[in-house]
């Protein structure tokens, strides 16, 4: 499955682990790369100070900022059918933080205002690589990196946010579907689990598969 997708996807809550999944990824398949841009989200850390004064504009900078990656992305696919790209997010989980975030009414003006937006032309994936994580770890390596705008995520935002990720993917059948167990398993930082994970992709038969141990 791995060595034919052209378009792999890693997914995952804040923490689990997924832009440097995908950027290891990237240099094994030698593919070019597409990452989420939260540093250029001018709303993201007033967000997270004031989740509800902040969710709409940050939600809706969230969704252009990836129309317009994904945009860019079916052009260079038409001048190079043969590139590969692997990227940290899927579009269709705009909608899940939108779900946790906004009112009913901010939530309907979300929907209709995405609806209009919506590019049904744009690249899907091949292939969907979900990270799951409890939310204490997802707090240890969020605190870990260090990152500015996230100094003020709480654990309890976290469980809410890996609550919606497992509901999201439980459902999920728009791409193939390989769900690793970011807890137990550490294929970015160990190479014997990254060699694993290739090695179980490459061999991936079914339209979902789970992945949850070493050996």
């Amino acid at each position: 499955m791995l060595d034919k997708a052209r378009y792999v996807v890693v997914e995952g809550p804040i923490g689990a682990g997924k832009t440097s999944l995908a950027r290891r990824l990237a240099a094994e398949l030698q593919a070019g790369t597409m990452f989420e841009e939260a540093e250029t989200n001018p709303f993201l850390g007033r967000f997270y100070q004031n989740t509800e004064r902040w969710a709409m504009p940050t939600q809706l900078s969230f969704y252009l900022q990836r129309i317009d990656q994904l945009a860019a992305l079916a052009r260079s696919v038409g001048e190079d059918a043969e590139r590969k790209v692997v990227a940290d997010f899927i579009i269709d989980k705009d909608r899940l933080f939108a779900d946790l975030n906004l009112s009913g009414d901010e939530l309907a003006l979300y929907d209709r205002v995405t609806h209009g937006l919506a590019r049904p032309e744009l690249p899907k994936p091949d292939l969907v690589i979900y990270l799951q994580a409890k939310p204490e770890t997802l707090m240890e390596r969020i605190r870990r990196r260090g990152m500015e705008a996230e100094r003020r995520i709480t654990e309890s935002y976290l469980e809410r946010v890996a609550e919606r990720y497992t509901r999201f993917f439980y459902d999920y059948d728009a791409a193939p579907l390989f769900v690793v167990d970011a807890g137990v398993l550490n294929p970015v930082d160990h190479d014997d689990d990254f060699a694993l994970l290739l090695e179980r992709l490459r061999n991936m038969r079914s339209y979902r598969e789970f992945f949850a141990f070493a050996g």
